[in-house]
């Protein structure tokens, strides 16, 4: 298996590093200190930033402005920005844009796609449900307009299609239901929204925040972002706004996963790189607590925790990206990264906090800002444990040679 990064994932690679360079982790007020969330916007300098870097159009066919590239692209500028908690919706913008240029009416990605690489169109998506615990795609229901399910009501399915009746002829939805924890939904202009229809198909909305019968709560995430509970009361949407082919929301929910996987790897390989420093430095009995065995043996172990976690992140998103044949699909893939980026990024931050000893925990030194990220992303889009059971089923649902 060759891991060796192509020309272009590497100038994406630098192209990120440059824009992240002049971003600082302690930018905003501490979660620890502040009742609600640190700031009330994304960082709207460094989402410019990004498009004039042209990273918000990475994933993007050159039809649309973009440079075409892949998921394993798409990872590799995830990962620099967990390294310095960039406070901006990157994973879920373009998670749905490539969702609407993979599976959505192609009239409307030919309208939005242009402007989210330009970023003035800020995507987000409700993957939690009502409660975190359950399917998100049964929070919300999905009916044709008038509430008829009848077969003359019944949408085409397939790629590029759109929702559309069977006489030609398009068919508005209506929706109803709530999608808790959804990543800076103040900000967004538009909202990917998984729903069931009266014939248990799972769909995704493509919902305007200002759309009548939208309102959106406040939440406070984990890491002190300002979240939002969206509620979606009789909200009526076009037709070509509505992706129905088969498969679309399990895709969109594997390239989030994977782009969370890649925030845990850069997080923790920050938060290793501060370790070692630290205890490179702090001296007891007159040497760099470092050369301790104690010390090394547990880094070392961290080490080992990262490296497991880059090896399934790349073979997860070059999955997604390219199918590939396997023993399992690409959902168990996805499944084995998360585990590892889960369990990895909680052991790494503990082990700082406790080699930092008091420090880690001082509301001066970033640490404690890069545990309440770590914890965020561990249990986003769900914990290892939940994946672990996903795999069991997979595991159970193919034999394997």
């Amino acid at each position: 298996m060759d891991f060796t990064f192509t020309e272009e994932q590497r100038a994406a690679t630098e192209a990120a590093r440059a824009v992240f360079s002049g971003v600082a982790p302690d930018g905003v007020a501490s979660p620890a200190l502040v009742p609600g969330a640190v700031a009330e916007d994304i960082d709207r300098p460094l989402w410019a930033g990004l498009a004039a870097g042209d990273l918000l159009s990475l994933t993007l066919a050159p039809e649309h402005g973009g440079a075409g590239l892949d998921m394993v692209a798409l990872c590799l500028v995830l990962r620099e920005s967990a390294k310095v908690l960039a406070r901006v919706p990157l994973l879920e913008t373009c998670a749905v844009a490539m969702a609407v240029q993979r599976y959505g009416d192609r009239e409307l990605a030919a309208e939005l796609l242009p402007l989210v690489g330009r970023g003035s169109l800020v995507l987000t998506v409700g993957a939690n449900g009502r409660t975190g615990h359950d399917p998100a795609e049964l929070a919300v229901t999905a009916r044709p307009d008038g509430g008829s399910n009848s077969n003359s009501n019944r949408t085409s399915r397939g790629s590029g299609s759109g929702s559309r009746a069977t006489n030609g002829t398009e068919t508005s939805w209506v929706l109803d239901g709530v999608q808790s924890a959804v990543p800076w939904a103040q900000a967004a202009d538009w909202i990917a929204v998984p729903a069931h229809t009266l014939d248990h198909r799972t769909v995704v909305a493509l919902v305007r925040r200002d759309d009548a019968g939208v309102t959106i709560a406040e939440q406070v995430s984990t890491s002190g972002e300002l979240f939002g509970e969206v509620t979606l009361d009789a909200v009526r949407i076009e037709g070509r706004r509505l992706i129905d082919a088969a498969g679309a929301w399990e895709w969109l929910r594997s390239v989030l996963t994977t782009g969370t996987c890649a925030r845990a790897l850069g997080l923790g390989e920050a938060v290793l790189a501060m370790t070692s420093q630290y205890t490179g430095k702090r001296e007891q009995f007159g040497f760099p607590v470092a050369t301790f065995q104690a010390v090394a043996v547990q880094t070392a172990d961290r080490y080992i925790d990262l490296r497991a976690m880059e090896v399934t992140l790349w073979q997860a998103a070059w999955r997604i990206g390219v199918g590939g044949t396997g023993p399992l699909p690409p959902a168990g893939d996805v499944a084995v990264a998360k585990i590892w980026a889960s369990e990895g990024v909680r052991r790494v931050v503990q082990t700082a906090q406790h080699l930092h000893g008091g420090l880690g925990a001082d509301t001066d030194y970033p640490l404690h800002r890069f545990h309440a990220w770590a914890k965020q992303i561990e249990l986003s889009l769900g914990p290892a444990a939940a994946h672990e059971e996903a795999l069991g089923d997979l595991l159970a649902a193919h034999a394997l040679d």
